[in-house]
């Protein structure tokens, strides 16, 4: 059958389909237009930046560390730049142990190495780059570097380190920097809260992304407490890189700020002297300079090498400095505390004059002892010392004149006094981690015993305090400062051991020298002349316990033996060579120099070390000789700077600017019980800052032990 077609019909039907595919392709056309809108305008910004994040690499640019310097210069802490070997545990082929294995093949890898990336891996997130070798010398930088496509996850970076030229010389002092802990970082985010809360206050040093890239933070000492100060500004650079991350262009830069430098009070040489003085010795010393109260010598014997920290100190050195018997860790003038002994003598008498109790004249045939309440205190000579008076009593350190003062005068007036002193207070120096140490008195038992029997003050107690015993338990912080307060009329100084802060950029100083904190109430000069002339006398004249010493400087002195007991003996005599080591008396000294206008004052102590004048006498006076006398010989100085400046740098030197800075209350003397009003028993002092409990006190772990040995019936007292 024929089929005739349309014409009509057929282009109606082509008018259709072209109409249903312009409409299709101008939907099409239309969903393109609206997903360029979308994203090129009303979400230009969100994924212009998201191409800028992949284009672009904001590196920060971690600031030069402030560096350390004493009075005259010479450096404590600086910084230098070397190549490290990194591995980032989320981004290598295999496992670790594989990887470094294949490494060691290429630059020397030693087990302390891998001890310490053990170390520093359980501390870590796996996305961090840990250091596995550190101070790459050029060749093994090279060495590496060609065969580097063998190890993805592992690159040589620059770092800058830092290094202590003295090493353990006042290591206690400087401290030392290591990696930034889980705590470390909590500390930063408070401080940078605290810091967004305030904006009139507004520090940038404070903001936790100031910390980035930054891998060490300062850990003790003024490294710690001058972290702000010594860390900077942290910078950042734009960077244009490739899709494989190749660097092409830098785009921007805003340069980090260094951190300040610091001059410490410290005088070198004489921390030197000091250092060398206690070898062998576990000790502490503090001295001043009464007019100011700059810490000239800070010595904690023994002490460390912070250089050990910087990289990540490895298991064992750790563990053998945690567990050694002679705590080198331990801050010893600012966290242990000890009983003062009869340095605590001349202050007792001060505390006589000031509240009438005594006059300087007033003396007293000595009987040998003193008798309360049936129990006999004994004085270190047994048949007596003769006419005693104020000044004898200091001079031949005769313990009886302070027995009977100590009962007349009573605990709290006692207590009143002496913290005008500072002791059983924080001086406030600039360092954290400042002990309070005990300063006796019924509100304190109370606070610090919990049953009423415990809690009751005996009158017996007071006894034993005359003569620095007791309950009695001071830094040697606070005995220096004590001195120097004692050398400065009775002016209050507060010690510190930062003099000035220096801006790197503008050389700048800014003094950080604090005013006087006060002056001693109730005293006059005549009172303090009173003592200082038996100071004087202890030093000069043949009878005082220091003459031996002393007796031929050719400078004058003041000073006052001191011997701490550490236990308790009841019923025999004490002789210290048939007494463990750790047990016998600890050696005291205190004295401040040249009288007429003193320069130094200082407080020492060896523990264990047996009779003041004997074992810390001569510390004592080769700190003053050095200072008084060899200090100012020529060349002195410039000895003190050229041992500084041997310390080399190790490593290679990158060739690249702004480099990625990829812890005692001791126990007490208490006095047996022997009828009278003295407490029932011996028993063990609690630490006031620790909440109290029937199960009895226990003594903080970063101080050294010390039981005391009190002066009782038919026992040993003190020895001068």
């Amino acid at each position: 059958m024929t089929q005739f077609n349309n014409p009509r019909q057929a282009l109606a039907r082509f008018k259709l389909r072209v109409a249903a595919a312009g409409v299709f392709v101008l939907a099409c056309f239309a969903l393109i237009g609206c997903r360029f809108l979308y994203l090129q305008v009303w979400n230009y910004n969100k994924y212009s930046l998201q191409a800028d994040e992949n284009r672009i690499s904001v590196a920060p640019i971690v600031p030069n560390r402030g560096i350390i310097i004493d009075r005259n210069g010479v450096v404590l802490a600086k910084n230098y730049s070397a190549y490290t070997l990194e591995i980032t545990p989320s981004k290598i082929d295999g496992t670790l142990d594989e990887v470094i294995e294949r490494l060691s093949d290429v630059v020397n890898i030693d087990a302390r190495d891998r001890r310490r990336f053990k170390k520093l891996q359980e501390d870590s997130k796996n996305f961090e780059s840990l250091p596995i070798r550190t101070r790459l010398t050029d060749d093994e930088v090279a060495r590496f570097t060609a065969q580097r496509y063998r190890f993805p996850g592992v690159e040589v970076r620059a770092r800058l380190f830092r290094q202590y030229p003295l090493g353990t010389t006042a290591a206690h002092v400087i401290g030392y920097i290591g990696r930034i802990s889980q705590r470390d970082q909590e500390r930063i985010d408070a401080a940078s809260e605290k810091n967004d809360s305030d904006p009139e206050h507004y520090d940038p040093r404070l903001d936790a992304n100031n910390y980035n890239g930054t891998d060490y933070i300062g850990k003790i000492g003024v490294e710690q407490s001058y972290e702000t100060e010594l860390h900077g500004v942290t910078g950042f650079e734009e960077v244009e890189v490739t899709a494989g991350g190749r660097p092409v262009r830098t785009l921007s830069r805003t340069q980090a700020k260094p951190g300040n430098n610091l001059r410490l009070s410290l005088d070198i040489g004489l921390q030197q002297s000091a250092e060398q003085a206690f070898a062998g010795k576990r000790g502490a010393l503090v001295a001043i300079e009464p007019a100011t109260g700059d810490v000239l010598a800070f010595v904690s014997s023994p002490s460390f090498d912070p250089n050990l920290f910087v990289d990540g100190i490895d298991q064992p050195t750790w563990d053998e400095l945690n567990t050694s018997p002679d705590r080198p860790l331990l801050n010893r003038p600012l966290r242990g505390t000890y009983p003062p002994g009869s340095t605590y003598k001349p202050f007792m008498a001060l505390a006589a004059l000031a509240t009438h109790k005594r006059t300087p004249n007033w003396g007293f045939q000595d009987p040998g002892s003193y008798t309360f309440g049936g129990h006999t205190f004994r004085n270190d000579v047994p048949q007596g010392q003769g006419w005693v008076d104020m000044y004898r009593s200091i001079v031949v350190s005769n313990d009886t004149y302070y027995y009977m003062l100590a009962h007349d005068l009573g605990v709290n007036t006692i207590a009143s006094f002496m913290k005008q002193w500072g002791f059983g207070q924080q001086s406030g120096i600039d360092v954290e981690g400042e002990a309070r140490g005990v300063l006796p008195s019924t509100d304190w038992k109370k606070r610090a015993y919990r049953k009423p029997e415990q809690q009751r003050w005996y009158e017996g107690e007071t006894i034993s305090l005359g003569i620095g015993q007791g309950y009695n338990s001071y830094t040697i912080l606070q005995l220096a400062h004590a001195v120097a307060t004692l050398a400065n009329n009775g002016v209050v100084m507060k010690p510190h051991l930062v003099k000035d802060v220096e801006n790197p950029i503008t050389r700048e100083f800014r003094l950080t020298v604090p005013k006087s904190s006060g002056r001693i109430q109730g005293i006059t000069q005549a009172d303090l002349d009173v003592v200082k002339h038996a100071m004087k006398s202890v030093m000069d004249s043949p009878s005082g316990t220091a003459y031996k010493i002393f007796g031929n400087a050719p400078y004058t002195s003041a000073g006052k033996t001191g011997t701490a007991q550490v236990f308790s003996l009841q019923g025999q005599k004490y002789r210290a060579h048939a007494v463990a080591e750790h047990l016998r008396d600890h050696a005291l000294f205190i004295a401040f120099a040249p009288v007429e206008r003193p320069q130094i004052a200082l407080a020492l102590i060896v523990e264990n070390g047996g009779w003041g004048a004997r074992a810390a006498g001569p510390i004592a006076r080769k700190v003053l000789d050095y200072y008084l006398i060899d200090r100012v010989k020529p060349g002195a100085e410039a000895t003190a700077v050229a041992m500084a400046a041997s310390a080399t740098d190790l490593g290679g030197t990158p060739a690249i600017g702004g480099a990625q800075t990829p812890i005692q209350v001791a126990l007490p003397a208490s006095v047996a019980s022997s009828g009278g009003d003295m407490p029932p028993a011996q028993q063990p002092i609690p630490d006031p800052y620790e909440p109290p409990s029937d199960q009895g006190p226990r003594a903080p772990t970063d101080t050294p032990a010390t039981l005391n040995r009190s002066g009782g019936a038919h026992g040993a007292t003190p020895a001068h």
